[in-house]
């Protein structure tokens, strides 16, 4: 395998947006001519945080202004309550698309993972004029959205509903919830999204660990799982107003890569589908030394 150096496990900057502390990094902004150089921003799945993007941006940085960032509710920015902000796409878009014209400030390519792949759809269709391609990296398929359900059987439905509302009441979400903030815990659930077991790390439990043990973390995490509203990718992808380009990694357990494919591909909008193969639900972080060299020269391209 080969080496990729890697970045800081966490957020060293902060903005502030509707009142409340948004993590991220920023590297490749600093250097002479660097507003000649594209600008990328980086955005995490469900529980992750820029951290996840710590093998990536310094090699992305060669070419770019590239920023990583922290979707409220995870790693380092605030955890409101849910009654005082929803856990939705539409708020994560909104983030992502004031991020760039406030702190960016230039048209940005958007890299996302898993449900930050469709938070990168949706700023994009909030700020079309903001961002110039999405990249999508096993795009969360929503399973769990409420059309989605429709086509299962009724009895797997009602489970779904069953488990839903029960971890709707805070004292049962909390049990469950401290049974999966453990080492041991992180370290089994990762063992599912990842082949590789090597790229199993102490770093990267711990990068998905701290941010858990916040006071409102349980609630976020309470408002997701309940969510089965808000668009599915195919909603978007049917109205996204610039290119996208899919990575896949072929043995994702949690989004079937056949799926992906047969609905993705399906959108005028997606030109390129490219499956990375012997990896699970994190490519980027599993095999960088594959999928860099594919964000590169897709920043070539710009």
């Amino acid at each position: 395998m080969v080496a990729t150096p890697n970045y800081r496990k966490f957020a060293d900057r902060f903005w502030t947006w509707r009142g409340y502390q948004i993590g991220y990094c920023a590297d490749g902004i600093d250097r002479e001519q660097s507003s000649q150089q594209p600008a990328v921003l980086l955005i995490h799945g469900f529980g992750a945080s820029v951290g996840h993007w710590r093998k990536n941006v310094p090699v992305l940085a060669a070419g770019a202004r590239v920023y990583a960032i922290d979707l409220i509710g995870f790693g380092s920015s605030a955890q409101p309550k849910p009654s005082d902000l929803p856990y939705t796409f539409e708020t994560w878009g909104q983030q992502v698309a004031d991020f760039i014209q406030e702190v960016i400030g230039d048209r940005t390519m958007l890299i996302g993972n898993s449900i930050g792949a469709v938070v990168a759809m949706q700023a994009a269709i909030y700020a079309p004029e903001l961002v110039t391609k999405t990249v999508l990296i096993n795009c969360s398929l929503r399973l769990l959205q409420e059309q989605n359900q429709l086509d299962l059987p009724w009895y797997r439905r009602v489970g779904v509903k069953t488990v839903q509302n029960v971890l709707g009441v805070k004292a049962i979400a909390k049990i469950f919830f401290d049974q999966v903030r453990n080492a041991r815990a992180v370290r089994q659930i990762l063992s599912q999204a990842y082949i590789d077991k090597s790229a199993i790390t102490d770093e990267l439990v711990e990068i998905l660990l701290k941010p858990a043990q916040n006071p409102n973390a349980v609630e976020v995490f309470m408002a997701f799982v309940r969510y089965s509203q808000g668009p599915r990718p195919e909603d978007l992808l049917a109205i996204l107003p610039c290119e996208a380009i899919v990575l896949w990694g072929d043995l994702d357990p949690w989004e079937p890569i056949a799926l992906g494919k047969a609905s993705f591909t399906a959108f005028s909008c997606v030109k390129q589908f490219i499956a990375i193969a012997n990896v699970g639900h994190c490519p980027q972080d599993e095999a960088p030394e594959v999928v860099n060299p594919i964000l590169m020269n897709i920043l070539v391209q710009q």
